[in-house]
């Protein structure tokens, strides 16, 4: 899978990674390096579901926009909402080819169902803040529907955690600007990576991938 991540604008997927684990997203994000898992090829026949780039539906007094390009120039992020629900609301936003003003809720598809941890909803968040950033509005709310379980929880998206989404994208242009693959500690989590064999857990303390695969083609 190739990325591309032009003058430091980071992908919006990859604050996903670097919650789970900031290792995996270096891995993924800076050394280039992707391997499939029963996990990830679930996760992209899900969103070619809710994927289908350009479609834009009339439903009452909502607008379901799917696929949408999201941006953020203060964050430099740029991704693809999953689904993005405009529910028409006086105190909303006017939005081009609607009449009336809506209120933005950005809508995460994920397989699985609800982690114990918050990788996915940092995810959403970042979306909301881009969702901010180009519609000069508020998104307070957001919405993950979990694929296993067949339903979507409402997720508060507060002050406090749009601060630390700001603060996580920080970090990871710092790692990004030095071109830097963090050491990190091991853990039951790895056994669901789908890096763990590219990873090489027990060499990361000595070297990178990277320098360790070409040392195996000198050999």
């Amino acid at each position: 899978m190739a990325y591309s991540e032009e003058d430091g604008e980071l992908m919006l997927s990859g604050i996903q990674h670097f919650q789970f684990c900031k290792r995996q997203w270096a891995l993924i994000h800076i050394e280039q390096q992707w391997e499939e898992n029963v996990r990830t090829i679930e996760g992209q026949h899900l969103h070619r579901n809710a994927d289908q780039p350009f479609t834009r539906e009339k439903r009452g007094d909502k607008i379901i926009v799917r696929a949408m390009p999201v941006k953020s120039r203060e964050l430099n992020i740029s991704g693809i909402c999953d689904v993005v629900e405009f529910i028409q609301d006086s105190s909303g936003v006017e939005i081009s080819g609607a009449d009336g003003k809506y209120v933005a809720y950005p809508v995460e598809y994920k397989r699985g169902k609800p982690k114990t941890s918050n990788e996915d909803i940092v995810q959403l968040a970042a979306q909301a803040m881009c969702l901010e950033e180009m519609l000069l509005c508020e998104v307070p709310t957001g919405y993950i529907f979990y694929n296993e379980i067949k339903h979507r929880i409402e997720v508060p998206l507060t002050a406090e955690l749009k601060a630390n989404v700001k603060t996580m994208v920080e970090e990871m242009q710092s790692y990004y600007s030095r071109r830097h693959t963090p050491k990190v500690k091991t853990g039951p989590f790895c056994k669901s990576c789908s890096l763990q064999h590219v990873c090489l857990p027990k060499l990361m303390n000595k070297q990178t991938v990277k320098s360790y695969v070409e040392g195996k083609i000198r050999e």
